[in-house]
């Protein structure tokens, strides 16, 4: 079970649901172009004899301008070529989106892992928001989710198209000889992409096996409890995830990609200032729906507040809620009328029920014990400036 985002035509689509991979029935190569996916590499000599021309991983820097590369302390140029010899793992990400933030966990363990052994992970940061261009805001992002290994910074897409992608996250692992022996869209099956990694080494090193150390305790769901008193942001991103009892897709305040999900009579008019009601809550608000209230500029990829203070609602169904957010100000999450409790509050929001915006990314403002019913979430809003760009789910 997969689940994932994917970029078409310059404009971000979210698949809200499970999304399903059979290396048995892949065909479509708009979804894998050209490429054998999700196969162990072993099986993968035997199934192509002799490997295509096609499937040589394609250089990172196409111009003449150098790469923008953080973490990385060699002076050597960061190139395919100059990397054979060594296991490459390439993985495409984008610092504010949920899906590719829970596979970070597992790159940092892979990292301390096999990197001594011959394992070169390296991101490519593509930005699907305008603010994740800001290099600043990357290199906050990667002191605070603790990654140490080279990331190239993507805001032209030029390496993602090379690449053929269009998913976030996307992962490739190059053999010793330069070319792409596996592709794994979206996040989970973390076992089956660490098994190829070890399987690669081990032909690398001679054959010599590749112990499976467990650098970290494995949590399960029902002992979810125990992750949650850490209350840090790695345990967060490692709590499972139980999809199918996801009932709210992704949501976008902007007027991007097949437009806002915001349901106010009063609509979104894109560049122009709308003054919101809030809807009556005396009554059923209409469930996986925005509700906006306040005064509020409609830009193309979020919401910014023109009144100091202002409202979001939101009626929806899930473990834990993600908001991305930016500008300036702070908001006060209630559900069902009340504030959080600790045993609901998320991973950004303090005793008080309050985060406070310290740069543009996601917010992890709700997380609950369990999976339930549909709850009514209320953000009180102060700040002229906050931005709402989407929710996200867990």
């Amino acid at each position: 079970m997969i689940l994932l985002c994917t970029f078409t035509n310059s404009y971000l689509t979210h698949s809200p649901f499970p999304f399903f991979v059979n290396a048995d029935t892949i065909s479509d190569e708009k979804i894998f172009p050209k490429y054998t996916s999700l196969i162990p590499y072993s099986d993968h000599k035997k199934a192509s004899g002799n490997i295509s021309q096609h499937n040589i991983a394609p250089e990172f820097e196409k111009t003449n301008e150098p790469l923008n590369i953080i973490n990385i302390n060699d002076s050597k140029p960061l190139t395919i070529t100059n990397l054979k010899g060594k296991v490459v793992l390439i993985n495409f990400w984008t610092y504010s989106c949920i899906n590719v933030l829970r596979t970070v966990p597992h790159l940092i363990e892979w990292n301390a892992k096999y990197a001594d052994k011959g394992l070169v992970i390296i991101g490519v940061h593509t930005p699907e928001f305008e603010f994740e261009k800001n290099i600043d805001y990357v290199n906050t992002s990667l002191q605070k989710y603790g990654i140490k290994y080279p990331v190239i910074q993507d805001n032209d897409h030029e390496i993602w198209n090379a690449y053929e992608n269009n998913y976030w996250p996307r992962m490739y692992l190059v053999d010793p000889q330069g070319y792409i022996v596996y592709d794994k869209i979206g996040e989970g099956e973390y076992n089956q992409t660490e098994k190829v990694i070890q399987s690669l080494l081990s032909e690398r090193n001679g054959n010599k096996e590749i112990k499976n150390i467990d650098l970290n305790t494995i949590f399960p769901y029902e002992n979810k409890s125990q992750i949650i008193s850490t209350n840090s942001v790695v345990s967060f991103l490692k709590q499972p995830v139980d999809f199918s009892k996801i009932k709210t897709p992704e949501l976008y305040f902007g007027n991007q990609s097949a437009g806002s999900s915001v349901g106010n009579l009063e609509r979104v008019h894109l560049g122009e200032n709308v003054t919101y009601t809030g809807p009556a809550l005396n009554g059923s608000i209409k469930p996986n729906t925005i509700f906006l209230e306040g005064k509020w500029k409609i830009n193309h990829d979020n919401v910014e507040l023109q009144s100091d203070s202002g409202r979001i609602f939101l009626n929806y169904s899930s473990n834990s809620v993600n908001l991305v957010a930016g500008g300036k100000g702070q908001g006060i999450v209630h559900e069902d009328n009340a504030l959080l409790s600790n045993y609901s509050k998320g991973v950004d929001t303090v005793s008080d029920s309050q985060f406070v915006i310290d740069y543009p990314r996601l917010y992890n403002i709700v997380n609950h014990q369990s999976y339930g019913d549909f709850r009514l979430l209320t953000i009180d809003v102060k700040g002229k400036g906050f931005q709402a760009f989407a929710f996200t789910f867990g």
